[in-house]
């Protein structure tokens, strides 16, 4: 890191470089990954739905201090979305 990302912060020092390691599974012919990473000491709902190379990529609010919660609640939001929008998510 230069001079000036000590100074100004940098991009690579982002809190969203502590994320968890995934965890995957496959609902309803979707692929669904649970990828929370560390935000301001808790860890952030985040993942990804994908099926045949697309891929829709979701953060939500909601934050938690346990790694294995959100990773849980990633999961369950993930078949959420698949039961609500189906293939229109990639649309």
């Amino acid at each position: 890191m230069g001079i000036f990302g000590k100074l100004f912060g940098s991009s690579s020092a982002s809190t969203k470089t502590e994320a968890a390691a995934a965890k995957t599974m496959e609902y309803k012919g979707f692929v669904i990954e649970a990828a929370p990473y560390k935000n301001g000491g808790q860890w952030q709902l985040a993942g990804s739905v994908s099926k045949d190379g697309k891929v829709h990529k979701f953060v939500r609010a909601d934050q938690f201090t346990s790694q294995t919660e959100a990773v849980d609640l990633a999961l369950d939001k993930g078949q959420l979305i698949v039961d609500q929008l189906g293939e229109s998510m990639f649309h």
